[in-house]
């Protein structure tokens, strides 16, 4: 089976009583890329790749429709197989994981069809059909973080993720305390995601101002170099996100003990293929890690469940997704969703999604 025809795609998602604030970025919508390969058997497979703005991280919406574009004339007769169709990218375009990605969860999903199995199956076989969400609440005001982290308990996700940072240090520790007082003993557990936001100054203080406090301390700084300061001195587990940038970095920082677990995105590290790399990786090394996305619709939520459906239960931290904060779905028969803070793991073959492309509009680029 081989590549016939890649379409690109632009679609705007609005953020549901926008902004969504975080530490280095306010977003009222979110410019997302799909991509539709069509195989010469006519198949299809849909992959998406969505940067939260082009602060976040080193990615933005353009430059993943640049870079995808770049590569379509010489993906075109490719095979559809992970290994050597990511070894093909990596000799046409250096880096630029997050625009690779779409490519290889469209040929996941494709694959998925061929074989009439699910993306999970293909990646080793899902040991849940329901997997945990967790909340993540955007930077806010102590009192109303403390209302919203009151509702999300009663709807049952078993996480919560309190984002911090980009304001004075001491309206985090209150926002922490006030979170705090709140779910003790409810079982729910916590992180505190800084987005790089905090210097380690900032870090230290939290960690020695909420001692008695269990949260995982998710990305407070800047780099490695931050993190690695901070690491002998604070007292709550570490957490990299945004620095996880390849299976090298990870292979780095799960090898030399410098975090605790990860909060890890598929298009980041590449796609499926790659992640499932990060999966056993941190099996071996017994580290706690989500599988979750910066941003996106049914495609990427898709994508993040049955990844993490593979996941070692105890080692599952999470599946996030965007469905909360935008409206509607990409299919309206199987789009992905949370009830009870838990995501239900789509049953058809491949990703379990069939978009309604008219949605879309015309292809930004066509090969």
């Amino acid at each position: 089976m081989k590549i016939a025809e890649i379409h690109i795609y632009s679609h705007n998602l609005p953020v549901r009583n926008g902004p969504y604030t975080m530490a280095r970025a306010q977003v009222w919508s979110l410019d997302t890329t799909l991509v539709k390969l069509v195989a010469d058997n006519g198949l299809i497979g849909w992959g998406e790749t969505c940067p939260v703005g082009p602060t976040y991280a080193e990615a933005h919406a353009t430059g993943a429709r640049a870079a995808l574009a770049l590569m379509a004339p010489d993906l075109i007769g490719a095979e559809l197989l992970p290994v050597t169709l990511h070894r093909h990218m990596d000799s046409l375009l250096n880096g630029h994981n997050y625009a690779k990605a779409a490519i290889d969860i469209a040929v996941h999903d494709l694959l998925g069809k061929r074989y009439g199995v699910s993306v999970s199956n293909l990646l080793g076989g899902a040991v849940t059909d329901r997997v945990p969400s967790y909340y993540a609440t955007g930077v806010g005001a102590p009192d109303d973080i403390a209302r919203l982290a009151a509702e999300k308990l009663a709807e049952g996700y078993p996480r919560l993720q309190i984002k911090v940072g980009g304001r004075p240090v001491e309206i985090d520790i209150e926002t922490i305390h006030k979170v705090w007082e709140v779910v003790r003993g409810s079982g729910m557990r916590l992180a505190v995601d800084g987005n790089r936001g905090w210097t380690t100054r900032d870090a230290l203080r939290v960690s020695r101002e909420c001692l008695d406090i269990p949260f995982v301390m998710e990305q407070p700084c800047n780099t490695t170099e931050d993190l690695q300061k901070i690491r002998p001195q604070v007292s709550h587990p570490i957490y990299m996100d945004e620095s996880s940038t390849s299976l090298n970095t990870v292979i780095t920082a799960a090898g030399t003990g410098l975090v605790d677990g990860f909060g890890m995105k598929v298009t980041r590290i590449g796609g499926l293929h790659p992640m499932r790399a990060f999966r056993d990786l941190c099996e071996a090394r017994n580290l706690p890690h989500t599988c979750d996305d910066s941003w996106g619709g049914d495609i990427i939520a898709a994508a993040c469940t049955h990844i993490g459906a593979t996941v070692r239960p105890d080692l599952c931290e999470g599946v996030w997704l965007a469905a909360p904060y935008i409206e509607g779905h990409y299919d309206l028969e199987n789009g992905i969703q949370i009830e009870g803070g838990h995501i239900q793991v789509p049953t058809g073959p491949g990703l379990g999604v069939v978009p309604d492309e008219s949605r879309f509009g015309a292809p930004v680029a066509s090969f």
